[in-house]
């Protein structure tokens, strides 16, 4: 709504025939002649009418600008002071699809490309916490991350609220519904992202939901490909019939192109294995054999450990430009698959190159109590950058991949649990601390001897892990830091003004801090990333404690909230701190239809065999992977 329009200057008619000066100098000297012939008594009389105007006319004028009642709210939506939002976001206005030679690479496991991080200054956003300073914002407080009625709650909060009783007011009561409507959510919002992406990226890697439009990578329809066995775990039968016809019938690996070996050994080759299993449709293990073996040039390297990047078409592979280097996660966090490869294929080609790799990193020096670089070289298969020790981008699965190897082996390489068990002391001694003034248990991150509070949201991926290792009968101290290090986790999700968790936090450990979480600009985005509700789906499986299930709806009903778009799909966004202006990114990642809906929907079942922990194991894209059968 635009204000009336004004009139800035006024119209006299001068009697006489000298000329008329309308200039502005000529008015403002006239008028001080005319105030200066004035009486004082004339003059004070007139300040002091002027000055009660301001004051009868101040409270009309702040409620304006503050929006007014809500009944004023509603009539103006639009007002770009205090808009309403929508459940879902609204479609664009002019769509504008992305060209495949604009294309930008992000790392399922890595950091996303500097660009995306980043935001201007001048955006326009402003956080809650910034407003209540600048005086724009009153009866509203932020409190440890939490918005707080300062009306009803401020005595309590200045008292200290626990942790349980913030955890208490965003509590969303999922265990008030059945079974069934959770599991009847979680499909229409598999439903409302798959009819986004059939609509208008069919066949290509991901989808733009804002822009209707589609984004590639490689060009092999990852997103497609991702979902296969989630629809099958979700009984969505006709999804997955046509998905099923485009795998046979259009997808082809003879392609000219450059993949990243691990986002398509655990996207393409861990979807495809698991669909196979799930199945029996040999059609998806053919596929899986095409693919893995135009993966293998990676591995012919001096030193064994594998390039990053491979040709599929040209068979030939070379790591990033810019480096001779990989990280250690990525060569690391292939081993379940293609060790399932040789298995299913009796061509031990695929175990003996992913052996070698565990072999070498095995003994390698520059590990501290257990704790790997995030680099290794390809020439001389020696870590580099060493000193920075971390559990998040580039190092986490390579941790997850020794305990899930171990179980797929049917827990007879000792070796595996050796390296696993000394790397989680190794991470008690090193990484863990707590945050104040709520005493948060936290992992962060060890440079040169130098700690630093920082916790990437892919850490999340650790109290699952860790309490599947209870699971299979590791010490009972592992669930404990488990369920301290969810809480965390799900603490990094409420803290948030719009109840979902930032990529990267900060934790305060000084004493008098009066919040335990802090966010920089650039790390509040959110990628609908899937670590938190996987360890969720872990720790409800164990302890059946329906807690867990509250907080996944909770994250599941936020995801609807602030990242559902409404002609299909969902968006990552860039600023989880302000509900109102949470400026999303137009990309809808394959790991939110492959992980993030799959791991809520089986930990709203209350069927253990859903996907047996005793019979599988996921990889690090939530494919199931059987243990082998022959030693479980």
């Amino acid at each position: 709504m635009h204000p009336p329009s004004r009139q800035d200057y006024i119209s006299i008619s001068l009697a006489g025939q000298g000329t008329y000066n309308n200039g502005k100098q000529w008015r403002r000297q006239s008028c001080w002649r005319k105030w200066k012939r004035l009486s004082r008594l004339q003059r004070s009389l007139i300040l002091l009418f002027l000055f009660m105007c301001g004051i009868a006319s101040y409270p009309a004028v702040t409620e304006h600008l503050r929006g007014l009642t809500d009944g004023e709210r509603s009539t103006e939506s639009n007002s770009v002071l205090r808009p309403i939002f929508p459940q879902v976001l609204p479609e664009p206005v002019k769509p504008q699809p992305e060209q495949s030679s604009q294309k930008k690479l992000s790392n399922k496991r890595g950091p996303p490309i500097l660009q995306n991080r980043l935001q201007k200054k001048g955006n326009g956003t402003v956080t809650v916490e910034e407003k209540k300073e600048e005086g724009e914002e009153e009866g509203v407080i932020s409190w440890r991350g939490a918005v707080v009625d300062t009306d009803k709650d401020t005595e309590e909060a200045k008292d200290g609220e626990s942790k349980d009783h913030l955890l208490a007011n965003h509590k969303s009561g999922s265990s008030n519904q059945s079974e069934a409507s959770l599991l009847e959510a979680v499909k229409d919002a598999f439903r409302h992202a798959w009819q986004g992406y059939k609509d208008f990226a069919w066949g290509h890697d991901e989808l733009r939901p804002l822009s209707k439009s589609y984004s590639e990578w490689f060009g092999l329809g990852l997103t497609l490909i991702d979902a296969l066995d989630t629809m099958w775990i979700l009984g969505l039968k006709e999804e997955f019939e046509e998905a099923r016809t485009w795998v046979a019938t259009e997808l082809t690996f003879n392609k000219n192109v450059d993949v990243n070996l691990f986002e398509s050994t655990i996207r393409i080759l861990g979807g495809l294995l698991s669909t196979y299993h799930l199945t029996g449709d040999t059609m998806f293990l053919d596929k899986a054999k095409d693919i893995g073996s135009r993966l293998m040039p990676a591995f012919n390297t001096p030193s064994k450990i594998p390039y990053s990047d491979v040709n599929i078409g040209k068979g030939t592979a070379h790591p990033p430009r810019w480096t001779s280097d990989s990280t250690v996660a990525e060569v690391t966090s292939i081993q379940l698959e293609f060790r399932e490869l040789s298995r299913l294929t009796q061509d031990p080609q695929y175990q003996d190159a992913v052996a070698e790799v565990m072999k070498q990193v095995h003994k390698l020096d520059g590990k501290l109590d257990g704790l790997v670089p995030m680099f290794i070289n390809t020439n001389n298969g020696q870590f580099t950058h060493q000193g920075i020790f971390t559990l998040g981008a580039r190092a986490d699965s390579y941790y997850e991949y020794l305990l899930k190897q171990w179980i797929q082996g049917g827990k007879k390489e000792d070796q595996l649990l050796q390296d696993y068990v000394q790397a989680i002391e190794g991470v008690k001694k090193n990484l863990l601390q707590k945050s104040s003034p709520n005493g948060l248990t936290f992992v962060g991150e060890l440079s040169h001897g130098q700690f630093s509070p920082k916790m990437d949201h892919l850490v999340c991926f650790l109290p699952g892990t860790l309490a599947l290792g209870a699971h299979h009968g590791l010490p009972a101290d592992h669930m404990d830091l488990a369920k301290q290090l969810m809480e965390t986790c799900y603490q990094m999700y409420i803290q948030m003004e719009t109840g979902l968790s930032p990529e990267i936090v900060h934790f305060n450990m000084h004493e008098g801090s009066i919040r335990d979480i802090d966010v920089k600009l650039a790390d509040r985005h959110n990628l609908l990333r899937p670590e938190t509700v996987e360890s969720l789906f872990y720790l409800y499986r164990f302890t059946k404690d329906h807690k867990y299930q509250d907080w996944g709806w909770n994250i599941l009903q936020n995801f609807n909230k602030y990242t559902k778009v409404s002609s299909g799909g969902y968006t990552s966004i860039n600023n989880v701190r302000d509900p109102d202006y949470t400026s999303p990114r137009d990309k809808m990642e394959s790991f939110f239809l492959g992980e993030t809906l799959k791991y809520l929907y089986l930990l709203f079942s209350d069927d253990p065999s859903l996907i047996s922990l005793d019979e599988y194991v996921f990889n690090t894209e939530a494919h199931p992977l059987p243990i082998w059968p022959s030693t479980a």
